[in-house]
């Protein structure tokens, strides 16, 4: 099967599953941007359930082509900041060959339901699969409750260039950070480290957590990131390397200004 083709037959598969959908489907047009919009808005809203085998080959192939498209971004070649073992990098995160990358979710942990939505848990699910939603589904069944702000799962990847997701909930800020809301933040960071230690993990990337739909002021948020990770950073630890992945311009120009330059690193570079 060509591209398109991958494209209608998988939506296909998943308006056989949520036939709800279909009078909507049938409305928008048959070119390829269209249809792989209406793709990944189905992924987007299927519930957990469980997946055919000729959808999931299909649709590894599908998303394996557009991650090397996209470009597999080397963790280990990006320049790091004042300390040796941070790097700062602005770009997609589904991007990253890091052991881990980690997912700003909501607290049910099964990943953003709003179609195409563009914070980083959809991105990272849509960039994945939906089998990822389905292991959160098996470990979050298995839990029987809602994950706690600042707490840290691991499952694995798929079809990302990473290894594994680490996935934490952020505080959510409604009038104004509380020092609760600072030490939730910061265990969230604190949380994945640990778990990522415990797999003996020497990468990880890490998204702007609870900045975006979360509300946590950008200059707040990054100050307790790089200070939680640079103290965690001190302990004997199997993580070489952590990277503040960022989107915004805003952003990079905090991460670095916290971060510093490289002073080793020769003008150009």
């Amino acid at each position: 099967m060509d591209r398109i083709e991958q494209i209608r037959y998988l939506n296909r598969i998943l308006l056989e599953e949520m036939p709800e959908y279909h009078s909507l489907a049938v409305q928008i047009s048959q070119d390829e941007i269209a249809q792989r919009r209406l793709l990944r808005s189905l992924m987007n809203v299927r519930p957990p359930m469980p997946l055919r085998r000729d959808f999931v080959t299909v649709q590894d192939e599908l998303l394996s082509a557009e991650r090397e498209e996209k470009g597999v971004v080397e963790v280990s070649a990006l320049p790091v900041t004042a300390n040796p073992r941070i790097a700062v990098w602005q770009g997609d995160i589904t991007r990253l060959n890091a052991d881990a990358v980690v997912d700003a979710d909501n607290s049910a942990l099964l990943g953003c339901f709003c179609p195409c939505h563009g914070c980083i848990d959809n991105a990272i699910h849509s960039a994945a699969g939906l089998q990822l939603r389905d292991e959160c589904n098996m470990i979050m069944s298995a839990q029987g409750h809602a994950e706690p702000t600042g707490r840290a799962k691991l499952t694995r990847a798929y079809n990302l260039p990473a290894r594994y997701i680490l996935h934490t909930v952020g505080p959510i800020i409604y009038d104004g950070v509380t020092q609760k809301d600072r030490e939730d933040l910061a265990s969230c960071y604190r949380s994945c480290l640990k778990l990522a230690a415990e797999y003996n993990l020497s990468s990880v990337a890490f998204c702007c957590i609870s900045t975006g739909e979360f509300h946590f002021p950008n200059q707040d948020a990054a100050e307790i990131a790089v200070k939680t990770v640079s103290e965690f950073l001190r302990q004997d630890t199997s993580i070489r390397k952590v990277i503040f992945n960022v989107f915004k311009d805003i952003d990079a120009k905090i991460y670095r200004n916290l971060c510093g330059e490289n002073p080793t690193a020769e003008a150009g570079d």
